[in-house]
């Protein structure tokens, strides 16, 4: 799954030090989309609700087209699920997020884990893990997650 998605940004997004600021915040923008993603299918069962979040939050809030929101949500479910590696998202992430950006997109993570109803351990694992490798304090995890929380 990984390498479709990876091959999409290679294609779509490829960030070099001439990027013009727009494309690199169109990037960003993508690489949260495909965590958040990739949060749908934490637990194996990718439930509706959770697929609407997801789109909700992509089209909301990383105001992409309607086009670029269907071709990733459709590269991440036409694959199998497979071991991955998400150094390839939070690296950019991190480079260019603020502490406060990374913070609403562990936020949207918990949404979108919410958003069935059910939190499950998988679920909860991916967003610690995620949280981690983008260097959300324990607090913060926290502080989102009440947050999330509190709007189901």
């Amino acid at each position: 799954m990984i390498a479709t998605i990876k091959k999409f940004f290679d294609q779509h997004l490829k960030l070099d030090a001439q990027a013009t600021s727009e494309n690199k915040d169109h990037a960003l923008k993508l690489a949260s989309a495909a965590l958040l993603i990739e949060m749908t299918r934490a637990d194996d069962v990718i439930k509706d609700e959770e697929k609407l979040s997801v789109s909700r939050a992509v089209q909301t809030s990383f105001n992409l087209s309607q086009e670029e929101t269907s071709e990733l949500i459709e590269l991440a479910e036409a694959e199998t699920h497979q071991s991955t590696c998400y150094f390839e998202f939070t690296s950019l992430i991190n480079k260019e997020f603020s502490q406060e950006q990374k913070i609403k997109l562990v936020e949207q993570m918990w949404h979108v884990a919410f958003a069935d109803g059910e939190l499950e351990k998988y679920e909860d694992h991916l967003v610690r893990k995620i949280s981690d490798l983008l260097y959300v304090s324990h607090k913060d995890f926290i502080a989102a997650k009440h947050r999330a929380q509190k709007g189901f």
